[in-house]
């Protein structure tokens, strides 16, 4: 029930960040993105704070034997930068460029906009199911 709890109330604060940073729109999203064009800085801010605050977590979580409300972190294992990582991430610049939403804005967005935000977040997990069928993991 704590796990359950808790994890509602970081999903309810991250979504509530979401909509406060500005991070749910998408036209702001492509305004800070547009380098060349009509660039917004505004959500230098909110990156620069993410990373301030993954910066203290991750100092944190070293610190620790193991989470609160698990036996063991389950981070991700692997530190190579191969061509498949370099491939999906600039694929997924390019769709958040174009769409102006990432996949924790999209979710987010399922509440205020949603037919928008539901085509992006389908088109998404059949992107993800698509992945999963033919590359494996």
């Amino acid at each position: 029930m704590g796990r359950l709890l808790l994890s509602l109330l970081s999903g309810a604060l991250f979504g509530f960040g979401l909509a406060l940073s500005g991070m749910m729109n998408p036209l702001r999203v492509r305004g800070f993105l547009d380098l060349f064009g009509d660039w917004d800085p505004t959500l230098a801010f909110v990156m620069g704070g993410a990373v301030l605050v993954m910066a203290v977590t991750w100092a944190i979580q070293k610190q620790m034997a193991r989470p609160l409300l698990d036996v063991e972190f389950r981070l991700p294992g692997t530190k190579d930068l191969d061509a498949r990582l370099i491939g999906g991430s600039a694929m997924f610049g390019v769709g958040w460029a174009l769409a102006g939403l990432c996949p924790g804005p999209a979710i987010a967005s399922l509440a205020t906009a949603f037919v928008p935000a539901a085509i992006f977040v389908a088109a998404m997990a059949a992107g993800v199911l698509l992945h999963k069928t033919t590359l494996g993991n």
